[in-house]
């Protein structure tokens, strides 16, 4: 067997560290295909591959809030062009109207300049150029004040229209990145996991662990005490045990994190912001002795993480890339605190 190279310190998102740490496994050509690497190796392989999903997880959960902004500001951009294409028919009503007018007074003799004006121009050139001061009573001056406030409007309506469709042009092209981010750590952990054999491959992932096994099989239902919209929230959360961790999913064949919760939390008549951040400010802050089933609980220093307490120290969540939604207890990850909706 090759020489091992000697793993560098833990790095989370470093292509070379995570080649160091996975040695003469991956990359020596003197050693015999698919070695296995010493055990120090193997461990610092499987901080690596830790570290790169839950980067993943973390970018996933910053994908998510931007494609509910995004959401938000095509519905808002929407309902901003159908203002506008409204306001724009009023204007041509009114420039019927002042049509008539004209009329009426042509053959009474002649047409008002301002009347002119308006009828020879654009609604914003007459804006820029006439002003109603000097406009005489009665219906010419009245239908002209309308003109001048509507026109104001569509104005500001093209403004924020405009302003909201850059908006989502920003934030689309942030998506896009983000969902580059998140395939870019998912491809690198799969190349270091590619590179060992299977044994080793499933003791990095965890696969090995029986009891983990068995606490996302299918087909498990809440015995626990919890009645009502609690109860409902828990029967929805088993009954998705076993499926598939998939980034930026919310169901109902796969879920991420956050959109497990929600889901969860909206089969019990609760509603929940997409994204863990926001999911900590939905809810009453509880101090972890006094956690009950239902209660929301949170992980990692950006809250990047988040699943739902299930009673007797166990917690119900959809995992990370490669896993299913699983029962684990509540001190697996670090904890960060806990909120109850």
């Amino acid at each position: 067997m090759g020489t091992h190279r000697r793993p560098r310190p833990a790095g989370r998102t470093r292509t070379a560290v995570l080649g160091a740490a996975a040695g003469a496994a991956v990359l020596l050509p003197t050693a015999p295909a698919w070695a296995e690497p010493a055990t120090g190796s193997l461990d610092q392989v499987k901080a690596n591959v830790d570290g790169l999903y839950e980067d993943a997880e973390a970018a996933t959960e910053q994908y998510n809030k931007v494609d509910e902004q995004a959401r938000q500001l095509q519905q808002k951009a929407g309902k901003l062009q159908e203002r506008l294409a409204g306001q724009q028919a009023k204007i041509l009503e009114l420039q019927d109207s002042l049509g008539a007018l004209a009329a009426d007074q042509y053959r009474s003799g002649g047409i008002d300049p301002s009347v002119q004006l308006m009828l020879s121009t654009s609604p914003d050139e007459y804006l820029r150029r006439a002003g109603l001061q000097d406009l005489a009573g009665g219906q010419q001056a009245e239908a002209l004040s309308n003109a001048l406030r509507l026109q104001q409007s569509i104005d500001q309506e093209r403004a924020e229209t405009s302003a909201t469709l850059a908006e989502l042009e920003q934030a689309r092209n942030t998506m896009t990145a983000k969902k580059s981010e998140v395939q870019g750590k998912l491809a690198e952990a799969s190349r270091v996991l590619a590179g060992l054999k299977a044994a080793d491959r499933a003791r990095v992932l965890g696969d090995n662990d029986q009891a983990a096994s068995r606490s996302s099989a299918r087909g498990q239902t809440y015995t626990g005490p919890a009645t009502g919209q609690v109860k409902a929230i828990l029967d929805f959360a088993y009954a998705q045990l076993g499926k598939p961790y998939r980034w930026g999913a919310a169901g109902p064949d796969s879920f991420d994190c956050s959109g497990l919760t929600q889901m969860a939390f909206r089969a019990g008549g609760v509603g929940l912001p997409r994204v863990s951040q926001d999911q900590w400010n939905a809810g009453k802050r509880i101090a972890k002795a006094d956690i009950q089933p239902g209660d929301l609980l949170f992980y990692y220093n950006d809250l990047h993480h988040v699943g739902i307490y299930i009673g007797n120290g166990k917690l119900l969540h959809a995992p990370r890339t490669g896993k299913n939604v699983e029962i684990v207890g509540i001190d697996v990850m670090p904890y960060m605190g806990a909120v109850r909706p």
